[in-house]
């Protein structure tokens, strides 16, 4: 079934990803909103929760922890008093360029795992479900 060698490959990925980013202590979800907020400074919660289809209870979590060390900062928002504006602090940038590395790295062996023509098509596949 393709489901069943979907998920399976996605356990793969993950945990290995999962890994990568350990050494920084860093997980997916995390990984996945410091790179939203450093391409999108000055987005809202409400905002970077619809783009990341994230429960906003959850990503309010989330973002008290990376708040705590250091790496994100609610501001408030310039244009709505009942917002706050996301950014990352220069710590959030130097462990995210440093994040980026090792995403880097995780996706060169899953091209080297799969071959880079093969990763390629899986991409170009895939591209049905990540389109909205």
């Amino acid at each position: 079934h393709l489901g069943y060698a979907l998920r399976r490959a996605q356990v793969w990925v993950f945990q290995d990803f999962i890994r990568t980013l350990s050494v920084i202590d860093i997980r997916p979800a995390q990984y996945s909103v410091l790179t939203v907020i450093g391409a999108n400074p000055g987005l809202s919660q409400a905002e970077l929760a619809d783009r990341l289809a994230i429960e906003r209870a959850r990503l309010v979590h989330m973002l008290d922890h990376l708040q705590k060390r250091g790496l994100t900062e609610r501001l408030p928002s310039p244009t709505d008093r009942r917002t706050h504006a996301l950014q990352l602090t220069k710590d959030g940038q130097k462990l995210l360029k440093r994040a980026k590395a090792l995403a880097a790295r995780h996706e060169a062996k899953l091209a080297e795992k799969m071959g880079a023509g093969a990763r390629d098509k899986v991409m170009e596949l895939l591209q049905v479900f990540v389109r909205k």
